[in-house]
C-alpha cells in the first residue's frame, strides 16, 4: 500500500496563514488547529462556514454514486480529462473542486505532482481518503478553498458550482480551469421516464467572469445496464431521484436491460489577460 505524502499546500480557512501538519494536526501561526482523521483527510470547514449540520450529498446518494462510478460507466470521461491534463499541463499542483468520492481525483496522480480533492460532503471525502492514499483530501467549501493565491496549475470541476472569483484567485497565470456539465441529451432515456415532455439540457456557452474559453468538446456514448440495481444507482445519484415516483422505481426494476445516453460538455478556460483599452476596442 502506498504511503500518503505530507501535504504542504494547505492554508487556514479562517486566517489564510499556511498550515503545517504535526502529529496528525494541522496548525497555523495563529494557532487555529484542524485534526487529521484516521482515514487521512482533514476537515477544513469551520462551523461558521456551514449552512447546515451535515452539508453536501447524503449518505445514500454518496454510496449510490460510489457504486456507479466504480462500475466505470463514466470511465471515458475520466480518461479524457486525464488526457487533457497530460497534453496541456502536466504541472505539479492539481485541485479537484467538488471531488466527491475521488473517482476523478486520483486518476490525475503522477509521480511528480500533488493532487488535492475538496468537497463539502464529509461522507464522500471519507471514502475518497480511505481508498486513495496518494492524494490529499479535505472537507471544505468551494467558495473558500484552502490554498494561497496563484498556487494551482490545473483546477477541475465536475458537476459542481463554479466560483469564478475564487477559482481565479487560485489559478496562476499559466493555469487551466476545466469544467464538466451535462450536454443536451445527457441521461435522456431516464428523463423520458420521469417527465411527460423532457427538455434537453441548456448548452449555452458559459461566460465566466475573468476567464477565457479556449476549448469546448462534446463526449457522448451509450451506457448499457445489465441489472436494474445499476440503473437505480444512476437514478439515486442524480437530482432526478427527488422527482421520482414509486412507479418509476418499479418500472426500472422490471426492465432486464436499460440503455441510457451519457452526454458531457468539457470546457477549458484560462484566466483572461488584462489587455490595454485600445486592444479591447479593436
Amino acid at each position: 500500500m502506498s504511503i500518503s505524502p505530507q501535504p504542504n499546500d494547505y492554508h487556514c480557512p479562517i486566517c489564510d496563514q499556511a498550515l503545517e501538519l504535526n502529529q496528525k494536526s494541522f496548525r497555523c501561526s495563529n494557532n487555529h488547529s484542524f485534526d487529521q482523521a484516521k482515514e487521512g483527510y482533514v476537515n477544513l470547514l469551520p462551523v461558521q462556514h456551514k449552512h447546515s449540520k451535515d452539508p453536501g450529498d447524503n449518505k445514500d446518494m454518496v454510496n449510490a454514486r460510489r457504486r456507479f462510478l466504480e462500475a466505470d460507466y463514466y470511465l471515458p470521461l475520466r480518461e479524457r480529462l486525464v488526457s487533457l491534463y497530460t497534453e496541456l499541463s502536466n504541472k505539479p499542483m492539481v485541485v479537484d473542486a467538488g471531488c466527491g468520492e475521488g473517482y476523478y481525483t486520483h486518476a490525475h496522480k503522477t509521480a511528480t505532482n500533488s493532487v488535492y480533492g475538496i468537497d463539502i460532503a464529509k461522507n464522500a471525502v471519507r471514502i475518497a481518503a480511505k481508498k486513495y492514499k496518494d492524494c490529499h483530501f479535505s472537507v471544505g467549501s468551494i467558495a473558500k478553498l484552502p490554498f494561497t493565491d496563484g498556487a494551482v496549475d490545473w483546477l477541475f470541476s465536475i458537476y459542481a458550482p463554479i466560483k469564478t472569483e475564487e477559482f481565479s484567485r487560485l489559478l496562476n497565470s499559466q493555469g487551466y480551469l476545466v469544467t464538466v456539465t451535462p450536454a443536451a441529451k445527457h441521461l435522456w432515456q431516464l428523463k423520458e421516464l420521469i417527465y411527460q415532455t423532457p427538455k434537453p439540457h441548456n448548452v449555452d456557452k458559459q461566460q465566466l467572469d475573468g476567464f477565457e474559453l479556449i476549448n469546448e468538446e462534446n463526449l457522448s456514448y451509450e451506457m448499457c445496464f445489465s441489472t436494474h440495481e445499476q440503473a437505480l444507482d444512476l437514478l439515486a445519484m442524480t437530482p432526478f431521484a427527488f422527482k421520482t415516483s414509486e412507479s418509476l422505481f418499479t418500472k426500472l426494476k422490471q426492465q432486464p436491460q436499460f440503455k441510457c445516453q451519457a452526454d458531457f460538455l468539457i470546457r477549458i478556460y484560462k484566466k483572461a489577460e488584462n489587455k490595454p483599452t485600445e486592444e479591447i476596442s479593436n
